[in-house]
């Protein structure tokens, strides 16, 4: 079933634990004004739903529905999450494809030296072990299609949310009022 306008903007980031991805999202946010809705895997998964990431998990299809309802509304949508490639890459095919505007998506590449540094400056630091989050780790976990521009570590906050709003003509589009 097709979602969204012509347009409406889909936007997918994913990347490994600590790379920035929900600083992305909430910079993108702000940016652009009103009218941009974030859909947070780690908020319908761990704080909606309170389930372990598994496949076939119920959080799949919750992002998938929160996102076709926020494009039908008429609103951007980032969907950011780690978003395993295995786990969640046939619901974002299938979300890019029927998908009525532009769909870009973003992989933020942060190689594990740096994913452990930026993790230890996190509130969650003391929850989650070292061990722990090198189970998490996948390097360069891209989607099967091709689809995804890998945004390198060196890129700074303000350059990436620069990029994602001039490739998705974000720039170009007014906040809702």
């Amino acid at each position: 079933m097709m979602v969204g306008t012509t347009e409406t903007r889909l936007v997918v980031l994913r990347g490994n634990s600590a790379s920035g991805k929900s600083s992305v999202a909430a910079g993108l946010r702000d940016r652009f004004g009103r009218g941009l809705a974030l859909v947070g895997q780690d908020n319908l998964r761990r704080t909606v739903l309170r389930e372990r990431d598994l496949p076939g998990a119920a959080n799949i299809g919750l992002i998938d529905t929160v996102a076709r309802y926020a494009l039908d509304a008429g609103y951007h949508v980032v969907v950011e999450g780690i978003l395993y490639a295995d786990r969640y890459g046939e619901m974002l095919a299938r979300l890019r494809a029927d998908h009525r505007g532009r769909t870009h998506a973003y992989y933020l590449h942060v190689p594990w030296h740096e994913t452990l540094a930026r993790h230890a400056t996190k509130p969650i630091a003391d929850e989650v072990a070292e061990a722990q989050l090198r189970d998490w780790y996948r390097e360069l976990d891209l989607l099967p299609d091709a689809h995804e521009t890998i945004v390198p570590a060196r890129s700074t906050l303000t350059e990436t949310i620069t990029q994602i709003m001039t490739d998705t003509g974000l720039t170009d589009l007014p906040a809702r009022d």
